[in-house]
């Protein structure tokens, strides 16, 4: 059992978001009030993409370890200032498979449909971010340590200090990818 650690959304293409003491989450739509909520792709580089292609990214998602880690290596990050809109503590994001359930509080849900692929605009947020976010495993493979994007399937509040419940998919699994 983990826990959310903060909450953010802006209403307005920034890319940090401002802390709230609460957001209410839309059932297929994301977060209310922000920018990135909708059916469809909000994501500027998507929607250039195809307009029409199915909101993946309603919910971003980053684990407040990973901010641990990167103010150990010197850079200033704070919760939503990398355009998260929850942070979490005690979850390990990254090792969840596609499709896990999210129960964030005691009502809203949410289906963790990817990883999110960093973008420049880290760089252009604190010199070297982007590089931060970015491993190898032991393998080779590029590891993307900037967090989980998923879709609402159940709304309602979401506020630091609520509990989260891991509810994994059915097996087999199947590890995240970049949406």
């Amino acid at each position: 059992m983990g826990s959310v650690e903060a909450v953010s959304r802006s209403s307005e293409y920034t890319f940090t978001k401002p802390n709230r003491t609460e957001i209410r989450l839309l059932a297929g739509l994301g977060v209310e009030g922000d920018v990135h909520q909708g059916v469809t792709v909000k994501h500027r580089s998507r929607v250039r993409r195809d307009p029409t292609a199915p909101n993946l990214r309603q919910v971003h998602l980053i684990h407040g370890e990973l901010q641990d880690e990167l103010r150990a290596a010197g850079f200033a990050v704070e919760p939503g200032s990398v355009g998260e809109n929850v942070t979490t503590r005690g979850v390990d994001l990254l090792g969840l498979p596609t499709g896990t359930l999210l129960h964030l509080g005691g009502e809203a849900v949410v289906e963790v449909t990817g990883l999110r692929n960093p973008c420049l605009q880290l760089d252009a947020f604190h010199e070297g971010l982007m590089k931060a976010v970015l491993d190898r495993n032991a393998e080779g493979g590029l590891v993307r340590k900037a967090g989980v994007m998923a879709v609402v399937l159940v709304g309602g509040p979401v506020r630091p200090g609520d509990a989260i419940r891991v509810e994994l998919p059915a097996e087999p699994h199947r590890a995240l990818e970049p949406v």
